[in-house]
């Protein structure tokens, strides 16, 4: 297979000095976001895989609404009024306990706010034992948030190096598409690694440098220099 090396997506402002790419697996998110504030409901979910991008996505409507942002695992009953209060993230909202959350989704209604959602799996799919939040989730609005393609994580590894100011050539690019787990923050993650690489040797990033840092990537260790 060929790969296309030509990845031009749309930029787009987000948190902190990061840019996102909106590209097809996005898209739909996107959209939803775009919409905000005149969604149909208060609620809106972002569902998808580790390392599609959710949070991140989460993060750049936070920075547009103001919301505060709190992980699903730390919500409590005692912070919901605050929470409400204005527009609000929980991120893993799956992991969230169903009575704090089912108050916090009653409450934003109440209030006209919004509530945005993040999971692995679609709220309908969620489990739980209190029947008014299953209600409620099985009505909420959901955006999924696809696992990115071979072209996004591309002009995404092309982006990272950009901002870094590093010169890499077609067949390093390629080289980590065809081998790297696809997930921006392995893209990150790869990226920054070789950077320090390259720059505590004094070489430029070749592929063979490249496949040192995903082999101590993919075992967790330690890349000598």
């Amino acid at each position: 297979m060929t790969t296309q090396f030509a990845f031009e997506f749309p930029h787009r402002p987000a948190f902190g000095a990061d840019d996102f790419l909106v590209a097809p697996s996005n898209a739909a998110a996107v959209a939803w976001l775009d919409r905000w504030p005149d969604w149909p409901s208060a609620a809106l979910a972002l569902h998808g895989p580790p390392g599609c991008g959710k949070t991140h996505l989460a993060h750049v409507w936070q920075a547009r609404s103001g919301a505060l942002l709190c992980a699903g695992a730390a919500l409590t009953a005692s912070a919901v009024p605050e929470l409400a209060a204005g527009p609000v993230v929980i991120d893993g909202a799956e992991k969230a306990a169903a009575r704090p959350l089912l108050h916090l989704v009653n409450l934003v209604a109440e209030h006209g706010r919004h509530l945005l959602l993040t999971s692995p799996e679609p709220p309908a799919r969620w489990r739980t034992a209190l029947p008014d939040l299953r209600s409620r989730l099985v009505a909420m609005p959901a955006a999924a948030v696809l696992a990115p393609d071979e072209a996004l994580i591309g002009a995404v590894l092309l982006k990272l190096f950009a901002d870094r100011q590093l010169a890499v050539g077609e067949e390093v690019v390629v080289f980590l598409l065809h081998r790297m787990e696809r997930s921006f923050a392995a893209a990150r993650r790869i990226v920054a690694a070789l950077d320090a690489a390259a720059l505590a040797a004094r070489r430029r990033i070749t592929v063979k440098l490249a496949r040192r840092i995903l082999d101590a990537d993919d075992t967790g260790g330690v890349i000598e220099r």
